[in-house]
């Protein structure tokens, strides 16, 4: 067997953290035959809670895992880590301002990189899912100047899943028969989830969304609309965050980094701009679709970009040039204070 590779899940005490783990620990998220040592870190008051979730996975006697690390302690747990999923960050709680959200988590991401760039190994790749996720993935890439800045990245993926699951709704196919939707830009409400160059197999036909719909109205402003609040929607029946759905799109994004995609197949990550793909700023850490091959993603080139989709874009990079300037600002009021 190969060895064993060392995965990271911060807020691991937590409902995404609790729902993840599974998947990780049975290979589903690295390969089958994949050893690993799983470390599992949160804040210290949530130490007790930790031991908790350790015991069960240990009472799952789970054949893949050689080692479970709890740890509150950063270096321990970023020591030589080759995959780190960053689900921990401080909640939205009522009343709080997305600009509030931004700066108390900033702080956290910005230790968390440094740390990652002083122990981890150069090959570690990350995906951030505490929100702002985006511009949280970007701050810990900043601190981490010694990691290539394409081994960070974004969730977007649950948003391409909720994507998926309208369309495949609407339709009336499995999920599974919905192939390169797109998320374009911000996790959040300025997202773009894009169907235009999406297919579906109807009926053993395989056609375009737009085709199969039937109904552009519907999907430049409903769609659009249910996909950017799904998040909102979920809290308000369930009174909770999603957990087992963001759960299941972290594993299916570091699933796909690590193996691949599907030749003719993409998926959505939000990865750093580089400034010549789309129109994007440099910079920003911005959803595109990618295609992914020897752990490498690259950005999908030569799709068509038409005059409703530029509007969409574009609104989402400038609340993502606004949330990076609010963070830099921090992290530079931060190195001021010291």
């Amino acid at each position: 067997m190969p060895e064993p590779i060392k995965v990271v899940v911060t807020g691991a005490a937590g409902q995404i953290g609790y729902a993840l783990v599974g998947s990780v620990v049975k290979g589903e998220v690295f390969g089958a035959d994949q050893p690993v040592i799983l470390v599992l870190l949160d804040i210290e008051p949530m130490m007790g809670v930790l031991e908790g979730v350790v015991m069960e996975l240990k009472d799952c006697a789970f054949p893949l895992v050689k080692e479970y690390i709890p740890t509150a302690d950063y270096e321990k747990a970023f020591k030589d880590a080759d995959a780190c999923m960053l689900v921990g960050a401080m909640p939205r709680k009522e009343g709080m301002e997305r600009k509030d959200l931004l700066a108390a988590n900033v702080k956290i991401f910005k230790g968390q990189g440094e740390m990652i760039d002083k122990v981890a190994k150069k090959t570690v790749k990350i995906v951030v899912v505490g929100n702002p996720a985006n511009t949280n993935a970007l701050i810990c890439s900043k601190y981490a100047p010694s990691i290539p800045k394409q081994n960070f990245s974004a969730l977007t993926r649950l948003d391409q899943s909720r994507a998926k699951a309208q369309i495949a709704d609407r339709v009336g196919v499995s999920v599974g028969d919905v192939s390169n939707a797109i998320i374009w830009g911000n996790h959040s409400s300025t997202q773009y989830p894009d169907m235009r160059h999406a297919t579906v197999n109807l009926n053993g036909k395989k056609m375009s969304v737009p085709e199969a719909v039937k109904d552009d109205n519907w999907l430049k402003n409903e769609f659009i609309k249910i996909v950017q609040s799904r998040g909102a929607a979920v809290i308000k029946a369930r009174k909770l965050s999603s957990a087992m759905s963001a759960a299941k799109a972290t594993c299916d994004h570091m699933r796909d980094w690590w193996m691949g995609t599907q030749s003719g197949e993409w998926t959505s990550m939000a990865v750093i701009s580089d400034g010549n793909k789309y129109g994007i700023p440099d910079g920003l850490m911005y959803s595109f679709p990618v295609e992914i091959k020897d752990k490498t993603w690259k950005i999908k080139e030569g799709l068509e970009i038409n005059d409703f989709s530029r509007e969409k874009m574009d609104i989402s990079a400038k609340e993502l040039v606004q949330e990076r300037d609010d963070a830099l600002a921090v992290c530079e009021d931060g190195q001021q204070k010291k």
